[in-house]
This record gives C-alpha cells, sequence and structure tokens, in this order.
C-alpha cells in the first residue's frame, strides 16, 4: 500500500433530503472532496441492508446493498417516481440524524412505485443482474420475502416448514409472495446500478473505496437461514453458541452480540468455499475490505445460546492461517486491512504478522498516562493504517474533552499540542506524520465535532449510527486545509 491518506465517512451520514445519505449527488459531491482534499481512500461501513436495532454490522445478507441508500431524485431523473411523491413525505425531523422509523415507515412504499414503473422499462437488463447475482439474490428476495409476509419477524419464528428452509416450503412461498420476491431482486438491481456508477466516478478521480466486511453474519439473515450447515446451529436450527467479547474497557459484561458461531471445521473440508464467495461479493463493492474483528480467527469468544452476559463464553480456537490464507492467494493482488483491535495475544499478534496483512492503530488508544501503551505513535511499523478513532470510539474534540487530564496531558507533551493549531488539528497532525502506510480520519474530526458525532457507543442500541454531516460541510476551505496537511507530510496522491 502506497504512503496515502483517507477519510471514514458512512454511506448513511451524508446529507440529503429524504432523511439518510445516498448514492445519489451528495456522494458525488464528496468524491469531488475526497480529490480536493488529496485523499486516496473513501472509507465507509458496510452497505449491507440493516435490522434491528439500525446497525451495519447486523445485516439481513452478507451480499445485498442497503435499499436505503438507493436515490430516490436519480429515480425522479429516471421517470420511475415524481418530485411530488417523495417531497410530500416528512422524512426527518431534523437533517443532523437519522430516523430509522421514520425511513423505514414510508421508503419502501415509494420503493414500491418505482418497481412497478420501472420492472417492465428494465426488464432485459434486470433479468441479467439477476442472473449474474443467482448465487445469493434468490435466496435474499425470498427471504425478504416471507419477513414482509410473516409481520417481519425472525425466520426462527416462521413455521416450520419454510424455517427450515425445506425445498417444498421454498417453492410454494416463491410462488405466493412471487411480486414480492421480485420487487427485493428489483430493489438490488437499483442499488447495484447506482452503486456502479459511483464507484466509477470515483475510479475517475483516482479515489478507492475501503469497506467493511464483518466477521460474523447476523442470525436474522438470508446467509443463516438458507445455509445453516455452516453455522453451530442444532438438528431445529437454534443455535449452540454464539459470538460477542469479554468483558473490556467497553463494558463490565462484556458484549452479547448474538451471532451465530462457524463450523469451521466443515467450512474447512469444503475449501472455505461460503467465504470465498462472500470476500467476492465484497471486492465487487469495494477496492479494499477491512476484516472486522480480525483476532476472532485466531480465537473467539464463544457464549452460550441464552445467557445473560457475555461473562460465561470461553475462548475457542479459530481457523487461523488456513482460512486468511485461502483468502489471500484466492484474491491475489486486492489489499485487506486486519483490524486487529481487542485482547492481543502472542497468537493473534503473530497471526497478523503470518497475514502481511497491515494492521490498526488507533491514537486515541496511545495516551495512557499509568502505563506506556502499545499504540504510541513511534511504535508503528509500515505496514498499517493510523487511525485517531474509529467509529466505535469517541470523536477527537470528545476524547480531548473527557478524558483522564493525565491522559490529555501525555498526548499535548508527546505531540507537541497547542491552543493556535488546535488540539484536533494537533492530533490529525500526529497520524499524519506517523511511518504508517495509511493514515485514516473521521470526518467528524476533520469537522471538529464532539459527542454529537460520536457513530456508535458499544454495548448500547437506539441512538447509533443516527450522525449526518451538515450540507456544505466539506468545504473547499477546509478541502485545502486537509490537502496541506496531507502534502506536508508525503501523503499526497493527486499532483
Amino acid at each position: 500500500m502506497k504512503r496515502s491518506s483517507g477519510i471514514l465517512m458512512p454511506i448513511f451520514s451524508l446529507p440529503s433530503n429524504y432523511g439518510i445519505g445516498t448514492l445519489g449527488k451528495e456522494a458525488y459531491k464528496f468524491v469531488d472532496f475526497l480529490y480536493e482534499a488529496n485523499q486516496k481512500y473513501w472509507q465507509i461501513l458496510p452497505a449491507g441492508p440493516i435490522s434491528y436495532g439500525d446497525s451495519p454490522y447486523q445485516s439481513f445478507s452478507s451480499f445485498a446493498g442497503n435499499p436505503y441508500f438507493i436515490d430516490l431524485d436519480l429515480l425522479i431523473e429516471d421517470k420511475l417516481l415524481t418530485k411530488k411523491e417523495v417531497s410530500s413525505i416528512d422524512w426527518m425531523e431534523t437533517e443532523e440524524k437519522v430516523d430509522y422509523g421514520r425511513i423505514y415507515n414510508h421508503r419502501f412504499d415509494v420503493l414500491f412505485k418505482a418497481y412497478k414503473r420501472g420492472i417492465e422499462k428494465y426488464r432485459k437488463d434486470f433479468e441479467h443482474f439477476v442472473s449474474e447475482k443467482s448465487k445469493w439474490i434468490h435466496e435474499y428476495s425470498l427471504f425478504m420475502a416471507c419477513k414482509r409476509h410473516f409481520d417481519m419477524k425472525a425466520w426462527s419464528q416462521w413455521p416450520e416448514d419454510i424455517r427450515l428452509h425445506k425445498p417444498e416450503a421454498c417453492q410454494k412461498y416463491r410462488q405466493l409472495l412471487k411480486e414480492d420476491v421480485e420487487f427485493f431482486e428489483f430493489l438490488q438491481f437499483l442499488f447495484f446500478k447506482q452503486w456502479n456508477q459511483l464507484r466509477e466516478y470515483a475510479h475517475s478521480k483516482d479515489i478507492q473505496i475501503i469497506g467493511d466486511i464483518p466477521i460474523y453474519v447476523a442470525l436474522d439473515s438470508a446467509d443463516v437461514w438458507s445455509e445453516p450447515q455452516w453455522f453451530l446451529l442444532d438438528d431445529q436450527n437454534v443455535p449452540i453458541e454464539v459470538a460477542g467479547c469479554p468483558p473490556d474497557a467497553f463494558s463490565e459484561d462484556g458484549q452479547y452480540w448474538g451471532n451465530p458461531i462457524y463450523r469451521y471445521d466443515a467450512m474447512q473440508r469444503d475449501g472455505y468455499g461460503w467465504w470465498i464467495r462472500r470476500v467476492d461479493g465484497s471486492f465487487q463493492l469495494y477496492d479494499v475490505v477491512r476484516i472486522d474483528h480480525f483476532r476472532g480467527f485466531e480465537s473467539y469468544w464463544a457464549i452460550p445460546y441464552g445467557s445473560p452476559t457475555a461473562k460465561d463464553g470461553q475462548w475457542k480456537k479459530g481457523p487461523g492461517m488456513s482460512l486468511i490464507g485461502v483468502l489471500t492467494s484466492w484474491f491475489r493482488g486486492k489489499e485487506y486491512i486486519a483490524e486487529d483491535l481487542g485482547v492481543l495475544t502472542d497468537e493473534v499478534i503473530q497471526l497478523v504478522k503470518d497475514s502481511g496483512l497491515p494492521g490498526m492503530k488507533v491514537l486515541e488508544f496511545a495516551f495512557d498516562s499509568r502505563e506506556a501503551a502499545d499504540y504510541l505513535p513511534h511504535t508503528y511499523p509500515r505496514n498499517s493504517v493510523c487511525y485517531i478513532g474509529t467509529h466505535d470510539n469517541l470523536t477527537c474534540k470528545q476524547w480531548f474533552d473527557e478524558a483522564d487530564k493525565d491522559d490529555v496531558q501525555l498526548a499535548i507533551d508527546y505531540l507537541g499540542l497547542n491552543k493556535e493549531e488546535g488540539y484536533v488539528w494537533g492530533m490529525i497532525r500526529g497520524g499524519m506524520s506517523t511511518v504508517s502506510d495509511l493514515f485514516v480520519c473521521q470526518m467528524q474530526d476533520y469537522l471538529e465535532l464532539g459527542k454529537e458525532g460520536r457513530i456508535n457507543l458499544p454495548s448500547t442500541t437506539g441512538e447509533n449510527w443516527k450522525w449526518r454531516m451538515k450540507k456544505g460541510a466539506n468545504s473547499k476551505k477546509l478541502a485545502k486545509k486537509i490537502a496541506t496537511y496531507t502534502k506536508r507530510y508525503g501523503r499526497a496522491c493527486h499532483e
């Protein structure tokens, strides 16, 4: 990876008139902003359809795109919707937060109108698209159609025949829900049409997209429902053990994620075919894949299903290089980032080293006045990615506002921070100047936002994944300032 820098900015956080960021005009403006700021990468969060809790890390599918990201103005241009149909709906209370309840209550009704008008108009292209995506789209669309039919209940609460994915039941519901199945396929056609156009535009500006691949998939997903043989379930497809994290700085009870554990032994006997298909799907969306919770491939926290907290779990050995080696050799020339945060044992550190993938360094973790930290910038290797913080952390300004005073003083002393430059921009300077090949900064930190800009507080629900940038905040003046820092520290890519 060439010395460079990028900005972390979720799609949902982009401005728009319809309650949530989309793949439309503001996304193209953000690409222009990245180019003017001399950035090489746009890092986003997982782009899949979200389920209960609104987390992009709990998706209904590992392969599908989020229908909420389909831009309505582009559908108006295609004459699949009218301006009146979309502007007559009250999409949001404030432009600065996503209201997922309003989006859920209105978006699919509007998109259904676009489907009814567009399905015959684009029939030939649509059928070609479905044939290309046939390995996953038929199961996903049937899954979503069944969810709507059963009042959005989890598949574990469906009638037994379809819950167990019996062929005759799938055939019955595919015929019964024929229109809804086609509707959900058409939404994917629209998503990928808009996504591919945006990605091509980014490439024309020499901007690459970094995307996340969550290590686990959601229990209530087409992935688990349609291919239960790859997950640790009993004969009624009920989980035996689920994923999470042990007690840590984020939560004294640990994190009970609830995702089913993989049957790695069965996957290995199959040559990790499921993983190959999954990563191939990710590279159809992204140029660089960041593997979330990479340490879980060395060993993972397995919790008995139904336990009240994650405390009852235990560490179990993961597949290690037997899986990572397959993925890196299968997709030669492709780039990954290993999200190696968390409890780093010698074995995890060795796995990252053996993989050859760049790990992550987080500046907010560096300044612990009580003990020497593993994240102090002078310890970074070149083959790494430096962040101030990720979507799970405090914004930089919030860190200075809320961190222990001794920790803040250590940062001030170490980085030579001063009020003239500003502490946040001094922290950015500290990250830019590291030897890490790549530096990534959250957009909220360039905007110097406090707690109002935080994306996610782990182990909580209800107020996460909502932050949105104000229109015009990504100004030419800000781009010029970022570009100055980028050039100063040898990360410029667009001379």
